[in-house]
């Protein structure tokens, strides 16, 4: 008879390759799409060298705040107290790992490993993780539905016909009906049944709730900071709350597609609701290589560095 553990593993592995043959497929398809057009990513690349400095430094300075803020949202999510520098370097690893696996299992899985390590059992950990991603989640619809009323006109909602209208409407209600139903149920109940549990413990402390609720917005923020930055720094004329929006917008809409730090999702969708806005190709094209520099190409290697030393003195 096979093991809970290895049918558990068994699953796992199956998701995992599956996951990343669809990020490659992605991956594949953003290279071709960026050779097609590459006068425009060469034009970009070209404005963005010429870009003014003291708007891309600033841009920096915020994406460096990005790991900090997301070390404080890993603390507000579990009661006990983590060590300070070692969250810092972990999530800073956690940044560059998750570039190289998809839909942010190499993010999670040192974060985990780094929890494991502070005493927090395999559940607790996941579960500590479950309390950050749904903060983040929260925060970021709450900031959509914020700015869309103070910018209206800014996103447009496709229009459907009523065939696809309704059975969008109604396929969460027939997931709601059949769940109970499944095998799964009872693994997923006692999920929730856990992270609710430590939703209540982290909110019975104000400053873990503060941290939470403080570090995941202030990670949204310092993100669009980043694009703010850089569309000043290459003389794009669009406000910054528009620009807010549209990379939120972008954002959560490239969260959809299991690429590896969202690379090929998240510049497309960048790229086209920037061009959306009235932005030409170049420009924006610009815009999306500016962010990708400062939050993922330039902090790569030193993260990955940082994540060897964690994992040589057994932090991970």
């Amino acid at each position: 008879m096979t093991a809970p553990s290895a049918v558990v593993t068994d699953g796992i592995r199956r998701r995992a390759w599956w996951q990343a043959g669809l990020a490659l497929a992605v991956l594949v398809g953003a290279v071709c799409l960026a050779r097609r057009h590459w006068p425009v990513v060469a034009h970009g690349a070209g404005r963005l060298a010429g870009a003014d400095h003291g708007w891309l430094l600033l841009a920096a300075v915020a994406a460096l705040g990005t790991w900090a803020a997301s070390a404080l949202t890993q603390q507000g999510a579990v009661p006990e107290r983590l060590p300070p520098r070692r969250l810092l370097a972990a999530q800073f690893a956690a940044s560059s790992a998750n570039h190289l696996l998809p839909v942010g299992l190499g993010a999670g899985a040192v974060t985990i490993r780094f929890l494991m390590r502070c005493g927090l059992g395999t559940g607790r950990a996941a579960t500590a993780l479950a309390v950050k991603a749904t903060a983040s989640v929260v925060v970021r619809c709450v900031l959509i539905a914020a700015l869309a009323l103070a910018r209206p006109g800014v996103l447009r909602p496709p229009h459907l016909a009523p065939g696809p209208a309704l059975a969008l409407l109604l396929v969460p209600a027939l997931l709601a009906a059949v769940a109970p139903r499944t095998r799964l149920w009872p693994r997923c109940r006692d999920a929730l049944t856990a992270v609710s549990a430590d939703v209540r413990a982290v909110h019975a402390c104000p400053r873990r709730a503060a941290a939470l609720w403080g570090g995941a917005l202030a990670f949204v923020l310092l993100h669009a900071l980043v694009v703010n930055g850089v569309t000043r720094a290459v003389a794009l004329p669009l406000d910054p709350v528009r620009v807010t929006l549209l990379y939120l917008a972008a954002s959560s809409a490239a969260a959809l597609l299991p690429t590896p730090g969202g690379f090929g999702s998240l510049d497309a969708a960048l790229a086209v609701a920037f061009t959306l806005s009235g932005a030409s190709a170049e420009a924006a094209a610009s815009v999306v290589m500016g962010y990708r520099l400062l939050t993922a190409w330039l902090p790569l290697l030193p993260g990955l560095v940082v994540l060897g030393v964690l994992v040589r003195r057994r932090a991970l």
